[in-house]
Protein backbone atom coordinates (compact mmCIF):
# COMPACT_ATOMS: atom_id res chain seq x y z
CA UNK A 1 0.00 0.00 0.00
CA UNK A 2 1.23 3.49 -0.83
CA UNK A 3 0.99 5.39 2.45
CA UNK A 4 1.99 8.71 0.88
CA UNK A 5 -1.35 9.10 -0.94
CA UNK A 6 -3.77 9.80 1.90
CA UNK A 7 -5.98 12.29 0.15
CA UNK A 8 -8.65 10.11 -1.43
CA UNK A 9 -11.94 8.82 -0.17
CA UNK A 10 -12.20 7.60 3.39
CA UNK A 11 -8.87 8.74 4.84
CA UNK A 12 -9.48 10.79 7.97
CA UNK A 13 -12.83 9.15 8.75
CA UNK A 14 -13.47 6.62 11.49
CA UNK A 15 -14.79 3.12 11.12
CA UNK A 16 -17.02 2.01 13.98
CA UNK A 17 -17.46 -1.72 14.47
CA UNK A 18 -21.04 -2.87 14.18
CA UNK A 19 -22.51 -3.96 17.52
CA UNK A 20 -23.02 -7.37 15.92
CA UNK A 21 -19.25 -7.97 15.71
CA UNK A 22 -18.45 -9.87 18.88
CA UNK A 23 -15.13 -11.57 18.07
CA UNK A 24 -11.64 -10.16 18.59
CA UNK A 25 -9.74 -8.28 17.35
CA UNK A 26 -12.43 -5.91 16.04
CA UNK A 27 -15.33 -6.21 18.52
CA UNK A 28 -16.30 -2.72 19.71
CA UNK A 29 -13.44 -1.00 17.91
CA UNK A 30 -13.07 2.49 16.53
CA UNK A 31 -10.53 2.72 13.71
CA UNK A 32 -9.09 5.94 12.34
CA UNK A 33 -8.53 5.48 8.60
CA UNK A 34 -5.08 6.75 7.68
CA UNK A 35 -5.05 5.67 4.04
CA UNK A 36 -7.63 4.59 1.51
CA UNK A 37 -7.49 3.81 -2.18
CA UNK A 38 -9.89 1.61 -4.15
CA UNK A 39 -6.89 0.27 -6.08
CA UNK A 40 -4.57 -0.32 -3.12
CA UNK A 41 -6.82 -0.95 -0.13
CA UNK A 42 -6.95 0.74 3.24
CA UNK A 43 -4.94 1.15 6.42
CA UNK A 44 -6.14 2.33 9.80
CA UNK A 45 -5.31 2.45 13.49
CA UNK A 46 -7.53 1.23 16.30
CA UNK A 47 -7.86 4.22 18.63
CA UNK A 48 -9.82 2.73 21.53
CA UNK A 49 -7.69 -0.19 22.77
CA UNK A 50 -5.50 1.16 25.57
CA UNK A 51 -2.45 -0.94 26.45
CA UNK A 52 -1.32 -0.95 30.05
CA UNK A 53 1.93 -2.69 29.05
CA UNK A 54 4.27 -1.42 27.89
CA UNK A 55 3.85 1.87 29.71
CA UNK A 56 5.11 4.98 27.89
CA UNK A 57 8.16 5.00 30.19
CA UNK A 58 8.92 1.31 29.48
CA UNK A 59 8.51 1.85 25.76
CA UNK A 60 10.83 4.86 25.75
CA UNK A 61 13.39 2.89 27.77
CA UNK A 62 13.22 0.00 25.24
CA UNK A 63 13.92 2.52 22.48
CA UNK A 64 16.87 4.03 24.33
CA UNK A 65 15.07 7.30 25.04
CA UNK A 66 15.39 8.61 28.59
CA UNK A 67 11.96 9.87 29.66
CA UNK A 68 11.24 12.63 32.10
CA UNK A 69 8.30 10.81 33.75
CA UNK A 70 6.07 13.78 34.47
CA UNK A 71 6.65 15.10 30.96
CA UNK A 72 6.16 11.82 29.09
CA UNK A 73 2.41 12.16 28.89
CA UNK A 74 1.07 10.00 26.11
CA UNK A 75 -0.74 6.72 25.96
CA UNK A 76 -0.13 3.53 24.05
CA UNK A 77 -2.86 1.84 22.04
CA UNK A 78 -3.14 -1.58 20.41
CA UNK A 79 -3.37 -0.16 16.90
CA UNK A 80 -4.25 -3.42 15.19
CA UNK A 81 -3.23 -6.98 14.46
CA UNK A 82 -0.77 -6.16 11.65
CA UNK A 83 2.88 -5.47 12.61
CA UNK A 84 1.92 -5.01 16.26
CA UNK A 85 5.53 -4.49 17.34
CA UNK A 86 5.82 -1.47 15.01
CA UNK A 87 4.86 1.91 16.46
CA UNK A 88 2.99 4.66 14.64
CA UNK A 89 2.07 8.01 16.12
CA UNK A 90 -1.03 9.99 15.22
CA UNK A 91 -0.65 13.58 16.35
CA UNK A 92 -1.83 17.14 15.99
CA UNK A 93 -0.26 19.42 13.40
CA UNK A 94 1.36 21.77 15.93
CA UNK A 95 4.51 19.61 15.76
CA UNK A 96 6.13 18.37 12.57
CA UNK A 97 9.33 16.77 11.32
CA UNK A 98 10.57 14.98 8.24
CA UNK A 99 8.52 11.87 7.59
CA UNK A 100 5.20 13.23 8.83
CA UNK A 101 2.32 12.32 6.53
CA UNK A 102 -0.78 14.49 6.54
CA UNK A 103 -3.91 12.38 6.96
CA UNK A 104 -6.15 15.46 7.38
CA UNK A 105 -5.56 19.16 7.95
CA UNK A 106 -5.51 18.44 11.71
CA UNK A 107 -3.85 15.00 11.97
CA UNK A 108 -0.42 13.74 10.98
CA UNK A 109 0.90 10.16 10.90
CA UNK A 110 4.48 9.62 11.98
CA UNK A 111 6.80 6.64 12.38
CA UNK A 112 9.85 8.67 13.45
CA UNK A 113 11.50 8.35 16.85
CA UNK A 114 11.82 12.16 16.84
CA UNK A 115 8.23 12.57 18.00
CA UNK A 116 8.81 10.17 20.93
CA UNK A 117 12.04 11.96 21.88
CA UNK A 118 10.21 15.29 21.97
CA UNK A 119 7.21 13.81 23.80
CA UNK A 120 9.56 12.42 26.44
CA UNK A 121 10.70 15.94 27.35
CA UNK A 122 7.36 17.69 26.96
CA UNK A 123 8.15 19.32 23.59
CA UNK A 124 6.04 17.12 21.32
CA UNK A 125 2.64 17.73 19.78
CA UNK A 126 -0.23 18.88 21.98
CA UNK A 127 -2.26 15.77 21.08
CA UNK A 128 -0.82 12.37 20.27
CA UNK A 129 -1.62 8.68 20.25
CA UNK A 130 1.07 6.02 19.96
CA UNK A 131 -0.26 2.84 18.37
CA UNK A 132 1.47 -0.51 18.21
CA UNK A 133 0.35 -2.15 14.99
CA UNK A 134 -2.37 -1.28 12.51
CA UNK A 135 -5.29 -2.76 10.58
CA UNK A 136 -5.29 -3.15 6.82
CA UNK A 137 -7.62 -4.20 4.03
CA UNK A 138 -6.86 -5.50 0.53
CA UNK A 139 -8.40 -3.70 -2.46
CA UNK A 140 -12.17 -4.15 -2.37
CA UNK A 141 -12.19 -5.80 1.07
CA UNK A 142 -13.24 -2.74 3.06
CA UNK A 143 -15.93 -1.89 0.52
CA UNK A 144 -17.35 -5.43 0.90
CA UNK A 145 -17.31 -5.11 4.69
CA UNK A 146 -19.08 -1.74 4.46
CA UNK A 147 -21.74 -3.20 2.15
CA UNK A 148 -22.29 -6.01 4.69
CA UNK A 149 -22.70 -3.47 7.54
CA UNK A 150 -19.66 -4.72 9.44
CA UNK A 151 -18.51 -1.11 9.82
CA UNK A 152 -20.22 2.25 10.14
CA UNK A 153 -18.44 5.36 8.85
CA UNK A 154 -18.39 8.64 10.73
CA UNK A 155 -16.46 11.89 10.61
CA UNK A 156 -13.58 12.11 13.06
CA UNK A 157 -12.61 14.98 15.30
CA UNK A 158 -9.70 15.55 17.68
CA UNK A 159 -11.87 14.80 20.71
CA UNK A 160 -12.79 11.36 19.35
CA UNK A 161 -9.26 10.60 18.21
CA UNK A 162 -7.16 11.81 21.14
CA UNK A 163 -9.57 11.46 24.06
CA UNK A 164 -7.85 9.35 26.76
CA UNK A 165 -11.16 7.74 27.81
CA UNK A 166 -10.71 4.68 25.60
CA UNK A 167 -13.64 2.70 27.00
CA UNK A 168 -16.16 5.36 25.98
CA UNK A 169 -15.00 5.90 22.40
CA UNK A 170 -16.96 3.09 20.72
CA UNK A 171 -20.29 3.98 22.32
CA UNK A 172 -19.67 7.72 21.78
CA UNK A 173 -18.80 7.08 18.12
CA UNK A 174 -22.03 5.13 17.60
CA UNK A 175 -24.03 7.87 19.31
CA UNK A 176 -22.40 10.41 16.96
CA UNK A 177 -24.22 8.67 14.08
CA UNK A 178 -27.44 8.15 16.08
CA UNK A 179 -26.99 4.45 16.86
CA UNK A 180 -27.72 3.20 20.37
CA UNK A 181 -26.24 -0.30 20.70
CA UNK A 182 -28.48 -0.96 23.72
CA UNK A 183 -31.59 -0.64 21.56
CA UNK A 184 -30.54 -3.00 18.77
CA UNK A 185 -32.05 -6.44 18.46
CA UNK A 186 -29.92 -9.40 17.52
CA UNK A 187 -32.98 -11.31 16.36
CA UNK A 188 -34.92 -11.01 13.13
CA UNK A 189 -38.65 -11.53 13.26
CA UNK A 190 -41.54 -11.81 10.84
CA UNK A 191 -44.45 -9.43 10.77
Amino acid sequence: MNFSDLSSGLAGQILIASPFITAPPFAQTVIFLCAYSPQEGAMGIIVNRHLTKPTPEELLQQLGIAPIPQEAIFSVSAGGPVENAHGLVLHSTDWETNGCIAVTDQVLLNASLDVLRDLSVGKGPKYSLLALGHASWAPGQLEDELRNSIWHIAPCNEEMLFNPHYTKKWRNALHSISIDPGKLSYFVGKS
